[in-house]
């Protein structure tokens, strides 16, 4: 289980038992730290795991999301006609996508919401960045900062990938005000004590 920070990997904690990693802040940061496990001992599932915005109406605050796919939002070249990602630039992957029954299971046990994960470097803080990421992203539901890294670690030791998300503030004009960090971490906790059955009996499957 890889969490940016300490009070996400607290928070995943408190309701499951296996191992549960604060890689760090941003996709570099959390490739890093998950190649790192990852080396040192076998996994069977990786799980990027945390708060992030969501996408209204779509994913309100204290909503759970389950990644369908994991991407990255601004890995690209922005051009005079808009925004190329990099694989159509001739290099490079944009989108990881999770095992599909599992996916499933967990959106089954915890109600969870499904649809993309964003990644993206730049946290959104404009009401016309997330409507163009929505427009690019039609099945996005939240944006954070870690997954693709978390995904692109877990791609290279051949280990599948999950990204799960309590939406903590929507994507959009930042407003500090606005946000509902403490019950976005209340989320995640609930929701990884109805994941962990699944996660444990899709393990020993």
């Amino acid at each position: 289980m890889a969490t940016a920070v300490p009070a996400e990997r607290d928070a995943v904690a408190r309701a499951f038992t296996g191992d549960v990693l604060a890689v760090g802040v941003g996709p570099a940061r959390a490739a890093a730290g998950t190649a790192t496990a990852l080396a040192r001992a076998p996994y069977d599932l990786v799980v990027s795991a945390g708060i992030g915005g969501g996408f209204a109406p779509h994913a309100p605050v204290g909503s759970l999301v389950v990644a369908d796919e994991i991407t990255a939002a601004d890995l690209g070249a922005e051009t005079p006609e808009g925004f190329l990602p990099v694989t159509e630039l001739g290099f490079g992957t944009v989108t990881h996508r999770p095992p599909r029954s599992l996916v499933r299971a967990l959106a089954e046990a915890t109600g969870a919401r499904t649809g993309a994960v964003l990644t993206v470097s730049t946290v959104t803080g404009t009401a016309a960045r997330a409507t163009a990421l929505r427009e690019r992203h039609p099945t996005a539901l939240a944006e954070a900062m870690e997954g693709f890294g978390v995904a692109e670690a877990a791609a290279l030791h051949g280990v599948p990938v999950l990204e799960i998300r309590a939406v903590s503030n929507p994507v959009g004009p930042r407003d500090r005000a606005a946000w509902r960090i403490g019950e976005a971490l209340a989320a995640l906790t609930e929701g990884f004590g109805k994941l962990t059955p699944v996660l444990e009996s899709w393990k020993s499957a």
